[in-house]
This record gives C-alpha cells, structure tokens and sequence, in this order.
C-alpha cells in the first residue's frame, strides 16, 4: 500500500525537517515578518512548478488519481505574495537559490519519470492539510496578522480536512505500481524532504547541508538498532 509505505519510509526525513533551525524556531513562535515572505515567495515557485506538472500531466495514469483541483495552492499563495510584497510583487520576487534547485527538480523528474512527482505531491500537499494548519495560527500571532490576511496559503476549502486525508490516501493506493516504482517514489519524497530542507537552512542562514540534519537522525536510530536502546 503506497500510503502506508510513504509514511513509514519518510518518517526519519519528516523528522529531520522538524529538527531544522528554521521550523523549530517557528514551532516555538519566533518567526519574522522577512523570513516568513521569503519563505512564501519561495513556496510560490514551488508549487507553481508542481501544478503547472501536475495539469501537463492530468491524463496520465500515476497522476490522475491525486491530482485534487482543491488542493491547488497557487492562487492563495498569490495573495499572500501580494500582501507581503505589494502590487508590483511579479516584478520584484526572485526565487532563493535553494527554491530554484527545488524546481528545476521537480520539472526533472516530470519531464524523465512524472510517477515521481506523487513524491513531491504528497510530501507538500498533505503536510499543509497537517502541520500547516498549526503553522497557520502561530504565523499569525507571531506576526501579529489580522485573521486571513497573509495566510491564504493554509485556507483550505475543505470542511473535513481529516477525512480529506483519508481519501487522498486511498487515492495513492489506486495508483498501479509494483514494489521498485513504490520504492523510487519513496526514494524522491526522501529527496522533496531534503529540497524542503534546504529553503529553510537558506532561511535560517545555516551554512551546514539539509543532509546533516538527515545524518543525526539515521546515526541515532542505526545506534538504538545496536545497542537496543530507543533514540
């Protein structure tokens, strides 16, 4: 069951991205209003190149069953991108060297091998179903924002979103794969972790690669493994 098999296989990379720099100062309150644009505007190309994929491939067999029209982010992060940036946003973002990688990436994989993209679909869509919507009210009162304004991009028009959750799930386990597609699909979400990851170092002014992050947390579980000991 892909789902079940995406969950266990990218818990140790979802840990790791909790544990940076960045997220754990936003889990904590401290965020700024610099650092939080950036990382919006950055998330704008992101998922722009994901759904720009995710329409050119609408017809194709390991696509067509995920690809939820109200899951789409662009629109909402255009708002947010507006408020922030004002008006004239379109002529004055860039995106971060770090957000440039994430996306030529992603353009990569749907161009060579698109059942890739469910990786990069599933890693991003439905964590903003999850932990987005926490980050959703410590943003606004770290910010100090006015109900909806600057938060688009976690508004939803989904009333259930835990049964939302589970119907993208068993969307996943209709997607015909054997076990070597399902582990390369796995191997990617590992890697949309890791791009993720790098936006928030760039964020954070951490100089170390994501990939250390990574490294602690397979050294601590390889160290429990021997010596029986939980990490």
């Amino acid at each position: 069951m892909l789902a079940a098999e995406l969950k266990t296989g990218t818990k140790r990379s979802h840990t790791a991205a909790e544990n940076t720099k960045f997220v754990g100062s936003f889990l904590r309150g401290v965020v700024s209003e610099e650092n939080y644009r950036t990382l919006i505007k950055d998330f704008y190309f992101v998922y722009s190149a994901i759904e720009e994929e995710m329409e050119r491939l609408e017809d194709n067999e390991y696509i067509a069953p995920i690809n939820f029209k109200e899951l789409k982010r662009v629109e909402q992060l255009k708002m947010d991108v507006r408020y922030y940036y004002g008006p004239n946003w379109r002529g004055i973002i860039q995106p971060s060297e770090s957000a440039i990688q994430y996306v030529e990436r992603i353009h990569e994989v749907a161009e060579d091998n698109p059942k890739l993209l469910i990786g990069h679909h599933y890693t991003r869509y439905l964590g903003d179903l999850s932990g987005g919507q926490i980050l959703k009210g410590i943003a606004e009162k770290a910010l100090n924002l006015r109900e909806g304004e600057g938060l688009k991009f976690y508004e939803f028009d989904i009333d259930d979103k835990k049964a939302y959750k589970d119907t993208y799930r068993s969307a996943l386990n209709t997607i015909p794969l054997d076990q070597g597609q399902v582990d390369a699909i796995i191997a990617e979400a590992n890697h949309a972790f890791k791009l993720n990851m790098d936006l928030f170092d760039e964020l954070s002014g951490d100089s170390k690669d994501a990939w250390y992050s990574l490294l602690k947390v397979f050294v601590k579980s390889m160290i429990g493994a021997v010596t029986g000991k939980k990490s």
